[in-house]
């Protein structure tokens, strides 16, 4: 396998990051593909992007058009086949907001047994910070047979799960979403006025460790393994625990799952991708502010 050099940080698995310089010096080929991934499009990969990337676009290509769900198994084999990935392809994810998106979707590739899949640590902030070059020319992709495996469903918690494990001392929830959308001042961010949910607040005792703490503001790359411990251990969020992560619709969540598990190696980490709009919609569920 190639090696990639990251950092001279001590992550649990250094392999799931690439770094800007690395991916400057090695252009995507026939065995590599590089993968924008975008909520706004428009707004990015269509105004520039890293040369020889192609687009995953968050809403149009990971999420069923129909069900709220993420796609099937099928429809994950045919959007590889866009992309000219095969199941022996490395990956090679960034994208807008320090890699939130691409974070979602490098769950959704695990998900579906991909296993040679990382993330250019910093995304497309830190490639601009640089000064990097981006062209507007969209690769000629030839589409690639892939066969996916069954879904990993021990990476993924339902509502079942969550209901499950409240008062389990060997379970805790991480709430990665805001201070304010935790405590039920707000339902939704802001920019995102269409995905509420009909009560605010949190799954009670979950512990509110919003997803952007785990990066570095000036460039979006993340924090040192120190670091990180730090933001989650005293709030009793340790490798012995079975952790789920939530937000409000799963993405956010998934960029602490990625942390948790790639980068300080806890075991046992799920994503719960039905987050606070499945949970504060549905009757009876029971919420803390």
């Amino acid at each position: 396998m190639t090696r990639h050099p990251v950092c001279a940080m001590a992550y649990a698995h250094p392999e799931v990051l690439v770094d800007t310089d690395w991916i400057a010096g090695n252009p995507p080929g026939d065995n590599r593909r590089l993968v924008e991934v975008d909520y706004d499009p428009e707004n990015g990969y269509r105004k520039g992007h890293i040369e020889g990337s192609t687009l995953i676009w968050w809403k149009r290509d990971i999420n069923d058009p129909l069900t709220r769900d993420i796609i099937s198994k099928k429809q994950f084999e045919d959007l590889m086949s866009r992309n000219g990935i095969t199941p022996g392809t490395e990956v090679i994810l960034y994208g807008d907001f320090n890699n939130w998106f691409a974070a979602f979707v490098f769950w959704v590739f695990k998900y579906y047994g991909h296993n040679d899949i990382k993330m250019m640590n910093g995304g497309r902030k830190k490639w601009e910070l640089e000064g990097r070059k981006y062209t507007t020319e969209e690769p000629d992709v030839k589409p690639a047979p892939y066969a996916a495996a069954p879904p990993d469903e021990g990476l993924r918690a339902y509502l079942f799960d969550v209901k499950r494990a409240l008062d389990r001392e060997d379970t805790v929830m991480v709430d990665v979403r805001s201070p304010k959308e935790f405590t039920g001042e707000i339902t939704a961010p802001p920019e995102y006025p269409m995905e509420h949910a009909q009560r605010g607040g949190h799954i009670p005792d979950a512990n509110n460790i919003p997803w952007a703490t785990a990066v570095n503001d000036a460039d979006g790359t993340f924090k040192s393994p120190d670091e990180l411990r730090k933001n989650y251990e005293p709030k009793g969020v340790t490798s012995d625990k079975d952790v789920i992560c939530y937000c409000r619709i799963g993405e956010r969540s998934s960029h602490s799952w990625f942390v948790l598990k790639y980068l300080l190696g806890y075991p046992k980490v799920r994503n719960y991708d039905g987050s606070w709009t499945e949970w504060g919609n549905m009757i009876g569920n029971p919420v803390e502010r």
